[in-house]
């Protein structure tokens, strides 16, 4: 009687080990997790990824038969917010895959725990390398910080014919330092010199002290790889002071805030980005500009069209894979090739990184205006 027992409590026990897996495909409901800044410093990122990905959401409400369902936790902006939502989304909601975050750092602190819990996840627009390194869960649609870094000093010294670079650079955020490096590397290997490298923190006000220090060194271009607020002020007080120079920013530029904070003293920045409405051609992007625009009242802009992108690459990887078994879907992610997204062309491989297009945008008149494509 006790081996009977003894062999009815090891079978119920291995029953419960492999139940999560087995169940993962019986599921009536396609769960995706979403951990976004809705609210804190950058939460314009958060608002408009989610917009869109709602907005995709009603393009494509199904995959493989089953419905799916969206779990959205607010990061706050904040690193720790975000390492806890992506534990939240796994433990509590039993998601089958994640969109998120929005920013580089946030990305980073969740990015472990879906990792071991094999939890296929893609961010939207985080661009930093450390993001997907030595992580085999974790994927993005956005391209990465040293094509863009490259790409800024080639227009600065090609296009603008600046030989003399000042940088003002958040050194809190991991996107900001390590754009202004990749950035700077490639200007001074062009033969380019950076005359000033000045630095500040997120929600700081007062840029005053590191603007005017740079302008003694008389650049011809100002780069500034930080958050659209940061951006906004620092042209603001730039403007002030009479440090009229031409700014160059990164896609954390590309927010309708950046023209809000900044007025008319964001006028002529440029900045590499991930999407332009003018610059869409794929029959997904048509589509969604369409939905997007009718559902929220607003001009379809980069975030919001790379949150879509990331639900409708994750819908595609499990159709390949014909499961949502988060081993089956990682591979198939790993695996994605010529995708026609919204933001263009997108092939993704074993690392993670979407080797993909940019797009050069320039404030005008009040607006964002499309200036050019960049293939890699």
């Amino acid at each position: 009687m006790k081996r009977l027992l003894l062999s009815v409590m090891v079978l119920s026990l291995m029953v419960c080990v492999s139940s999560p897996a087995f169940a993962a495909d019986k599921d009536d409901t396609v769960r995706i997790g979403i951990f976004l800044p809705m609210t804190g410093g950058v939460a314009a990122y958060g608002q408009m990824e989610y917009a869109g990905i709602q907005a995709a959401n009603k393009i494509k409400p199904t995959v493989l038969g089953k419905k799916v369902e969206l779990f959205l936790v607010d990061t706050k902006s904040d690193k720790i917010e975000a390492a806890n939502a992506v534990d939240r989304l796994i433990k509590k909601n039993n998601v089958h895959a994640i969109i998120g975050e929005a920013i580089s750092g946030n990305t980073i602190a969740g990015a472990p725990i879906a990792d071991k819990a094999k939890i296929p996840m893609v961010s939207p627009t985080a661009t930093n390398p450390l993001v997907t390194q030595n992580r085999q869960y974790i994927f993005r649609v956005c391209f990465i910080d040293p094509f863009q870094g490259e790409m800024a000093a080639k227009y600065v010294y090609d296009n603008l014919g600046s030989r003399k670079a000042a940088i003002l650079v958040d050194i809190a955020q991991d996107y900001c330092v390590g754009l202004a490096n990749f950035f700077a590397k490639s200007f001074i290997l062009k033969g380019g010199k950076i005359v000033a490298t000045t630095y500040c923190q997120t929600g700081d006000q007062d840029f005053t002290a590191q603007l005017s220090s740079i302008m003694a060194q008389k650049p011809d271009i100002l780069y500034i790889p930080n958050y659209y607020a940061e951006v906004a002020l620092a042209c603001k007080q730039a403007a002030e002071i009479g440090l009229n120079v031409p700014v160059f920013s990164g896609d954390g530029a590309q927010a309708p805030e950046l023209i809000q904070i900044g007025g008319k003293d964001v006028e002529g920045v440029v900045f590499t980005g991930h999407f332009e409405k003018k610059a869409a051609s794929t029959e997904l992007a048509k589509k969604y500009i369409a939905m997007y625009e009718k559902e929220t009242g607003k001009e379809a802009s980069g975030f919001d069209a790379l949150g879509a992108d990331a639900y409708f690459v994750i819908l595609d990887a499990m159709e390949r894979a014909k499961s949502i078994n988060g081993t089956k879907v990682r591979d198939a992610l790993a695996n994605t090739k010529n995708f026609q997204a919204i933001s263009g062309t997108i092939n993704i491989g074993a690392d993670g990184n979407a080797v993909k297009s940019l797009v050069l945008i320039q404030v005008k008149n009040g607006n964002f205006t499309y200036l050019d494509t960049v293939n890699p």
